[in-house]
């Protein structure tokens, strides 16, 4: 498709080396090493996660106004098969039976965001508020913290009001900034008596990249090497005044925390004794995280940014960088401004230096002078960005600790997706997934990095952006075809929950015989089918799960065949 997921999916044999790793970040020792029993500190934070587009639905119930998502769409072609969260998984009408679940599997603390034009129909805090918004984040909150799960809420996870889209011209102008501050001083004062851990922004560089340069998501604006820079300078300008509104008139009455969850892929050099390798490594990742993580930690962007971005723009003939410029007192301004960092990831790529002379046209990607690799080797569970990479989890943990002063940080998003037409409850892979990943995360609290809470993603499987529902990273399965979108669990719903229980994984006899017990849990219902018409004209039971679904599919088409053979015969 687009530039980026070419690069993301290219599919080359690539040299895997191994070697040894020591305690500090060094791009020149990898040790996968082998499983680590153990256990996670005392108070370490379970949770799971979802956001408002993706899970709510009720786009246009109670008041609530136009996002940009509902408008994305709502247009023919940019969603596959034009799927649309116009009702998604019902969670505004659901929510306390997803509670239920979460209490079940003993969650300590659930991530979701609050959708701006449901509480702002207009995005202006003095035009309109929405109470019947209002009231739903806070009966949310209420039946979290009555069911002693911990709310942890994000204020924008992609949903901007279309109406400021229209008005301003969205992330590209420099008033969302004051605009998003008074959204999310509205959820101070109103939640913040509750509410202790605020995120800002959810993954900033897809909203960036995806939003304004190469158009996969909303608003689908293509500002090729101009959109995404300047969306990130607002949205680091936004979240530092957020953070400092929040300190300023909160943090002493309301005692809790802002940070922002940053998405990152981590970056492996193809060859760990070629220099060019490493520096190409080391400017996927500058690009990616920490192109946000560099100002709020040391107040400017990644030397390499300005100094990539900026050669770049003088060959084109420009007379300034197409990457902006913050001042003097900016700088000061947005430095420090995480009392935590969140991480999102998900998946890992082999990097090399690849240049792309500047006649090619300017772009993001272009701009990083590099190419994106995959080892055919890894898992592949079925979507085309995702392989399970275990070991590259670890050395992400271990640079945000060496590059940005050891923060404490909190995991935001980490699961594993698949696309399948029959889906299976029994999910071993997922299984296997959360396994290698979280032991890898345990294995980096071992080294010293500060790693305080996981978000497992997500709870339900939910709408997935241009993906539609071809793509499921639920912990529960839903069935989107049935009106009341009934929620059955996978097994790695229990294998996840013997995690928490154990705070970890306790020994090598108990941890093997987690998966085996999780697949008992879900043979008696071992598949659901995933598209048939015939089936979904039917009116299927929707508290029950029916049994073996796939094979009830198999023997209606066996029915059906023997119809056609007894006309024929």
């Amino acid at each position: 498709m687009l530039l980026q997921k070419i690069l993301r999916t290219c599919h080359v044999l690539v040299l895997v080396l191994c070697v040894s790793a020591t305690e500090d970040f060094d791009w020149t020792k990898n040790d996968h090493g082998s499983f680590h029993y153990g256990v996670f500190p005392t108070g370490f934070s379970w949770g799971a996660g979802g956001s408002a587009y993706q899970t709510e639905g009720a786009w246009n119930v109670d008041g609530k106004g136009m996002s940009i998502w509902d408008a994305f769409a709502h247009k023919k072609g940019k969603i596959f098969l034009n799927d649309t969260g116009d009702f998604s998984c019902e969670g505004y009408h659901k929510f306390k039976d997803d509670i239920s679940l979460m209490k079940d599997m003993k969650l300590n603390h659930y991530r979701f965001s609050i959708s701006w034009p449901r509480i702002l129909p207009t995005g202006i805090k003095n035009e309109y508020i929405n109470e019947k918004g209002m009231k739903y984040y806070d009966d949310l909150i209420n039946t979290l913290l009555e069911n002693k799960i911990t709310p942890m809420v994000t204020l924008y996870h992609w949903d901007l009001p279309q109406i400021l889209e229209d008005k301003y011209g969205g992330w590209q102008n420099a008033s969302m900034v004051n605009l998003f501050n008074d959204f999310a001083n509205l959820c101070f004062e109103r939640f913040g008596n509750r509410v202790k851990h605020w995120i800002t922004f959810n993954n900033p560089w897809s909203i960036a990249v995806e939003g304004y340069e190469t158009g996969e998501h909303a608003p689908g604006l293509k500002l090729r090497g101009v959109g995404a820079y300047k969306t990130a300078h607002n949205i680091i300008k936004a979240h530092a005044k957020v953070w400092h509104t929040y300190d300023t008139q909160w943090r002493s009455k309301q005692k809790g925390l802002v940070g922002i969850s940053l998405s990152g892929d981590w970056g492996e050099p193809v060859d760990i004794t070629n220099q060019r390798d490493i520096e190409a490594a080391e400017r996927y990742v500058q690009f990616y995280m920490g192109w946000f993580a560099t100002p709020l930690f040391n107040g400017d962007y990644p030397q390499v940014m300005k100094d990539y971005v900026g050669r770049k723009s003088a060959q084109q003939g420009l007379g300034v960088s197409r990457l902006p410029v913050f001042s003097a007192q900016e700088k000061s301004y947005i430095k420090g401004t995480c009392d935590f960092l969140g991480i999102g990831h998900f998946t890992t790529r082999y990097i090399t230096q690849k240049n792309y002379p500047s006649g090619r046209g300017n772009s993001y990607f272009t701009d990083r002078d590099l190419a994106e690799l995959v080892d055919p080797r890894w898992p592949d569970p079925g979507s085309e960005w995702l392989y399970s990479v275990p070991w590259g989890f670890r050395r992400l943990l271990n640079f945000a600790k060496t590059q940005y002063g050891n923060p404490m940080i909190y995991v935001t998003e980490n699961g594993v997706s698949e696309k399948m037409t029959c889906t299976d409850l029994c999910d071993d892979w997922r299984m296997q997934y959360f396994k290698d990943y979280i032991n890898e995360m345990l294995k980096a609290i071992k080294e010293g990095v500060n790693i305080k809470a996981y978000t497992a993603w997500s709870l339900l499987d939910k709408f997935e952006w241009d993906e539609g529902y071809s793509e499921r990273f639920g912990l529960y399965y839903v069935d989107f075809r049935d009106k009341n979108k009934p929620r059955y669990p996978k097994a790695s719903v229990q294998y996840y929950k013997r995690i928490i229980s154990s705070n970890g994984f306790p020994n090598q006899r108990e941890v093997e015989s987690w998966k085996r017990k999780a697949i008992e849990t879900c043979t008696s219902s071992n598949q659901l089918l995933a598209a048939d018409p015939l089936i979904s004209h039917m009116g299927m039971v929707t508290e029950i799960v029916v049994p073996t679904m796939c094979t009830l599919c198999i023997l209606l088409s066996a029915v059906f065949l023997m119809f056609l053979l007894r006309r024929r015969f």
